[in-house]
């Protein structure tokens, strides 16, 4: 997979896109992930990339040439499955819409600054406006990691255990059961003996219940199965 990312402040994410899951999913040749500075794209020579917006409004608005630009030269070397512009009113990024993102072969990430950027780009540059939650950021590049770590994350051969990504929160739509490590008993704080068990089916009867129950009590909106 190759992740463009586009953005006024490269140095805000490079590092968080070098290190973990990530870096290694770049090592082995599963993900290719480039941060392209916008001021690069930008014509005037102090390498402004804003200006005021028209109809006097307070703040400023990133200009429609820089990222026309550099979305033309990244589209001049390969063909792109996806634009996306990282927005406070785009649609709600979840588990699912990872999931989506990860059978791509390419997808350009816009980070939006500022007031936001001419929505000029929005209507002729961009395929689609992901929102990361119901609030405002300075700008759009933790999004943008967010996005990259979740959907690199599900490639196969990413992490070392691909099941533990299907077992992962949200992706059967329920939130994971507690997990439990050695030792089993520490301070007289117990690991439920189900677990220790080695019978697979209660097991896994256990961990749906879990579930099930968690989901319920702490994100009933999900609208998890009665845990009866």
């Amino acid at each position: 997979m190759r992740i463009d990312i586009l953005t006024i402040l490269p140095e805000m994410i490079e590092g968080s896109l070098n290190c973990s899951i990530l870096k290694r999913a770049q090592e082995r040749g599963l993900a290719e992930i480039r941060l392209h500075n916008l001021r690069d794209y930008a014509t005037n020579r102090w390498r402004r990339v804003d200006d005021y917006p028209f109809g006097g409004e307070a703040g400023m608005v990133m200009q429609i040439e820089p990222v026309d630009r550099a979305i033309a030269a990244l589209k001049a070397e390969r063909n792109y499955d996806e634009v996306i512009y990282t927005s406070p009113d785009g649609s709600l990024f979840d588990q699912p819409a990872a999931n989506r993102l990860s059978m791509l072969e390419s997808m350009i990430i816009l980070c939006g600054h500022y007031k936001g950027i001419d929505y000029r780009i929005r209507e002729h540059l961009i395929t689609r406006e992901i929102s990361i939650g119901d609030y405002v950021l300075t700008g759009g590049e933790l999004a943008a990691a967010v996005i990259a770590d979740a959907v690199v994350r599900l490639i196969p051969g990413a992490i070392g255990d691909e099941q533990s990504a299907l077992s992962d929160s949200f992706q059967d739509g329920l939130l994971a059961p507690p997990v439990y490590t050695r030792p089993a008993d520490y301070r007289g704080w117990k690991v439920p003996d189900v677990l220790l068990s080695g019978h697979a089916r209660n097991i896994r009867e256990w961990q749906l219940h879990q579930a099930q129950a968690r989901t319920a009590r702490l994100r009933p909106e999900m609208g998890a199965n009665d845990e009866s």
